[in-house]
Formats: C-alpha cells, structure tokens, sequence
C-alpha cells in the first residue's frame, strides 16, 4: 500500500512540475496551450491514480497525461476559435457603428444646408 502511495505521489509531482516549467515561459499561454496543459495534468493525475490501482502508476500517469492533453488540446481549440470569431464580431460591430455615426453627421449637415437655403 505504501509502494502505491509513493508512486501516485511520484507521478502527481511530475505532472506539477511539467505544467510548471511550462507554465514559466514568460509569455501569456493561449486558451488552446491552456486547455492542453489542464488536460494533461487532470489526465496524468487521474492517470496515475489508476495506475496504481493496478500496480503501475508511471504507466498510467503518462497514459492519463497524453490523452489529457489530446482532450485539452480540442477543449482549448475550441474555445480559441470561439474567440477569435467574437473577436471579429466585435471588430465588425464597432466598424458599423462608427458607419452609422458617420453617416449620422452627413445626413445632420444637409440638413443643416437645406434649411440654410
């Protein structure tokens, strides 16, 4: 029992210290490397924790890991491409608001012109 609880132990720390390397890079980490990392570390943990039911918690931490990640990765896509669409969406809204505010002001001017003549 104790070998076991050593083992999961074992694997957790690695998990951590992977997503904390990873996590030290010095640049913001996107939503899809987000997604990736969180994957992988609920995946190597949950990994690990089966794997020492059966007696080989390295195995399934790496196991869990990779799968984790394969799951993050399409989570975090996902959501990426879900806010680069709204992004464009916004950026299109606020073009057309500054179309109608533009146009606003021409029609305010001949109408100013007209009363004028």
């Amino acid at each position: 029992m104790r070998t076991n609880a050593v083992s999961i132990i074992k694997g957790l720390l690695v998990a951590v210290a992977i997503v904390t390397v990873v996590g030290c890079s010095g640049q913001p980490l996107s939503t899809r490397e987000k997604g990736t990392f969180i994957g992988t570390g609920v995946g190597a943990a949950t990994g690990a924790i089966i794997g020492a039911a059966v007696g080989n918690p390295l195995a399934g931490a790496a196991i869990g890991g990779g799968i984790g990640a394969l799951g993050g990765y399409a989570v975090g896509n996902e959501m990426q491409n879900q806010e680069t669409a709204n992004a464009q969406t916004q950026a299109q809204i606020q073009s057309q608001q500054q179309q109608i505010q533009s146009q606003q002001q021409q029609i305010q001017q001949l109408k100013s012109q007209g009363e004028t003549e």
